[in-house]
């Protein structure tokens, strides 16, 4: 069996076995199959220290074996990483793995029970403010990552493609306020939109457009 295409990297423990440099040098060496002894001769390592870490990531579910190979006095077990891709799941750098926006929904939530309306009220002021929050995008941008890479690497394992789109362009505004009104012009256009093709029963897809400043050339604080 091939290897998939993307893994998330969603567990803490199995991060950090990843995260040293040696290992991480063998994870994308081994894209393509190749053995303990071949892994030392290429990195200028003692085997014994390939080895090491060879089975540490094996242990961790991030190589597998593809291969074994009779040699003098020993079996040279061939292995290759089980993806093409690790994705880190943003959510395991957290502290206690749970991101602001859902303390923030838990928040809303817990105010809903003692003043509906209100709660209501101030929910559509604090989805406002998300709108225009880059904390905001980069928690979506994150939930983006982590449920599109398990998707794919479901559909890599049942050897079928995962129908997805991107869209992708640059605008120039003049001013900040330019910003605010493309940005409750645009939810409109896609109001509309989504509306002429929602089906009852149909696939649901999600849509998510975000908007961030183009880098600048050469900027190491692009503000």
């Amino acid at each position: 069996m091939a290897a998939t295409e993307m893994s998330l990297m969603d567990e803490p423990d199995r991060l950090r076995v990843a995260l040293t440099p040696i290992r991480r040098r063998l994870l994308a060496r081994l894209r393509e199959p190749a053995s303990a002894v071949q892994l030392a001769a290429e990195l200028g390592l003692p085997r014994q220290r390939v080895n090491y870490h060879v089975k540490a990531l094996e242990q961790a579910g991030l190589i597998e074996m593809v291969e074994e190979r009779p040699r003098r006095g020993f079996t040279e077990r061939v292995m290759r990483a089980t993806a093409n891709a690790f994705l880190v799941d943003p959510g395991v750098l957290t502290s206690d793995g749970e991101t602001a926006g859902a303390a923030g929904t838990a928040g809303a939530t817990g105010a809903a029970q003692e003043d509906g309306e209100t709660a209501r009220v101030d929910d559509g002021f604090r989805r406002i403010a998300d709108r225009y929050a880059a904390e905001h995008l980069v928690e979506v941008a994150a939930g983006t990552v982590r449920e599109v890479t398990r998707m794919a690497a479901a559909a890599d394992r049942r050897g079928v493609r995962l129908l997805t789109f991107t869209l992708e362009t640059e605008v120039r505004f003049d001013a900040p306020d330019d910003v605010h009104r493309f940005t409750d012009e645009l939810a409109e256009a896609v109001a509309r939109v989504a509306a002429r093709f929602d089906t009852p029963g149909g696939r649901s897809y999600r849509l998510v457009a975000g908007g961030h400043p183009t880098p600048r050339q050469g900027a190491e604080d692009d503000r």
